[in-house]
């Protein structure tokens, strides 16, 4: 007799019930949108009337977790940006100035005095000493800075290059550093731009490095690709700097390792800055929206410990003076210390909006690109595109669906109609799982969701035929299907795992539109094994159990 347990019976049962469930609201896509964003404007403490009636279109209790469409099915912002890399090689070589000013003044009494050169290339540092005599010293300690490479491009090598020319010291990055820095800058953009494009709670974008200094950055769901602009294009350098004093001339000639910036929300105000900061952005730990004492909206943040302890040394030997704030070359205000801060936390005030304060947050909160970004291409792609090729989806998704299904039944009558009972159950469980996972589905997913219900119903082929030559052998209708699930079990796992192991290998290894493919391939295989072994053999058991036929019309 056919042996399936109860229990085995109970979680069929409920594994099709949760892929109906959770697949249901797929088919109320618009309306449960409308829900989702509701209910979140309305946490916000946005609830009006026309809110509670958008939310009242979907029952809050049932699941609003739907598919996300791509870029090429919902439209969105594409965005191609290049990374300056050759701005941190200045930064570099910027923040090793004090390390060599400092190492020559020590050897004063052989080198003499100390003068930082102007350069026309910012990566390149210039020092001139007074004593021409004391040169092979200088050199000497200014190569204590230069260390050995850590990379596997630059065993061997050092990570600075100092030499003398024109009786000057020349400290420049190697060229192992370089490549070193270019690839280090790159993945630190990527994932601070994916971190801003997260926090800002957009859902699947693509973000993918191009070429030596390109970044690809696709975000579907979005009006206009200046929203996406704005929140990535800030460099959001945060540093605090002693304000030397205030002008109202901004093209005021600054003294040597000066600086002019604007003032952010005073018109016509400049502050005078020395260049070097005491502290900067690269050392929060965390920044949130928040009020000041007059219930403005302000930014607070926190320092790690390097960082706290030289905000709180500053502080407190600088008590009385001002102290500037200054995000990406423009002050945001210029406190005067009032007490010694210690605890490497503060808060910066403004002329915010809650808009620009949340945004604030965001941008500190995950970092400070290290370099600055052009932009090389952008547009917003319309939703007319998406819907296209949702209907052209559709229409292929219902034509292969529908010669499945009339071909099974014509080759196999009613066991091939409960092939087809499987085979939906096998899209709805796609559809639920993708929509659990938050996946996005593209137009490649849709044409790796019909190839799987091209290939769902291979593995009900091979049970039946298996059957048939269980009949032929004079066995009984009970054992010849008992047999034949068994026997044909080994041959449906090779030929889907090694199908598996395909898709596998093309997540793995593609990008963008392949995984897309492969995601839904993979996912297709799997539930459409459960559905053609578990599913089928379920129904058939349900139904011999009730009739007991004596022979099989197979």
């Amino acid at each position: 007799m056919l042996q399936f347990s109860l229990w085995k019976r109970a979680l069929v049962i409920l594994i099709c019930l949760a892929a109906v469930v959770f697949s249901a609201p797929n088919l109320f896509y618009d309306r449960v949108e409308r829900h989702n964003d509701a209910v979140a404007q309305i946490a916000a403490g946005n609830d009006t009337p026309e809110l509670q009636a958008e939310r009242a279109l979907w029952p809050d209790w049932l699941p609003s977790d739907t598919i996300n469409l791509g870029l090429d099915l919902r439209g969105g912002a594409h965005l191609l940006v290049e990374v300056r890399v050759s701005d941190v090689y200045a930064d570099r070589i910027d923040a090793l100035w004090p390390e060599v000013r400092d190492l020559l003044r020590a050897e004063r009494a052989t080198v003499g005095g100390v003068r930082r050169m102007p350069s026309d290339d910012p990566g390149v540092l210039r020092v001139a000493i007074g004593n021409a005599e004391g040169m092979a010293r200088a050199l000497e300690v200014v190569r204590t800075l230069s260390q050995p490479m850590q990379t596997l491009t630059g065993i061997g090598q050092q990570d600075l290059d100092i030499h003398e020319d024109n009786g000057q010291i020349i400290v420049t990055l190697s060229e192992a550093e370089r490549l070193a820095t270019d690839d280090r800058t790159m993945r630190q953009s990527l994932e601070i731009i994916r971190r801003r494009v997260d926090e800002a709670g957009t859902r699947e974008p693509t973000i993918l490095r191009q070429g030596a200094d390109r970044v690809l950055i696709q975000v579907p769901g979005v009006g206009s690709a200046d929203e996406i602009l704005d929140l990535i294009g800030r460099t959001a350098r945060l540093t605090f700097h002693p304000v030397v004093r205030t002008t109202s001339n901004g093209t005021e000639t600054p003294g040597p390792r000066q600086v002019v910036y604007p003032a952010m929300n005073e018109q016509g105000v400049y502050y005078v800055l020395e260049q070097t900061a005491v502290v900067s952005g690269e050392q929060l730990t965390d920044a949130q929206p928040t009020f000041d004492q007059n219930g403005r909206p302000a930014v607070s943040f926190r320092f790690n410990p390097a960082g706290a302890r030289a905000f709180g040394l500053y502080t407190a030997e600088n008590i009385g003076n001002p102290f500037a704030i200054v995000l990406d070359n423009e002050v945001i205000s210029a406190p005067v210390i009032q007490s010694a801060i210690p605890g490497g936390s503060g808060i910066i005030t403004g002329r915010f909006t809650i808009e620009e304060s949340t945004q604030l947050a965001i941008l500190l909160r995950a970092g400070a690109l290290p370099a600055s970004i052009q932009v090389l291409e952008q547009r917003t792609i319309g939703p007319e595109l998406g819907q296209d090729s949702v209907d052209a989806g559709k229409v292929a998704a219902v034509v292969a669906m529908a010669a499945v299904l009339l071909y099974m039944g014509l080759s196999y009558g009613f066991y091939g109609w409960i092939a087809n009972v499987a085979l939906m159950m096998n899209v709805a469980m796609i559809f639920a799982i993708l929509s659990l996972i938050g996946g996005t589905l593209t137009l490649p997913g849709i044409a790796g969701i019909v190839l799987t219900i091209g290939m769902a119903v291979d593995a009900n082929v091979l049970i039946f035929e298996r059957i048939r030559e269980e009949l032929r052998t004079a066995r009984g209708p009970a054992r010849a299907i008992e047999l034949g699930y068994e026997r044909a079990m080994s041959a449906i796992l090779d030929a889907n795992i090694t199908t598996f192991m395909t898709a596998a290998i093309l997540y793995a290894l593609g990008s963008g539109p392949v995984r897309g493919f492969a995601i839904t391939l993979g996912l297709g295989i799997v539930t459409s094994v459960f559905s053609a072994i578990f599913v089928t053999r379920l129904i058939i058991v349900w139904w011999f159990e009730r009739r007991r036929p004596k022979t099989l019309n197979l």
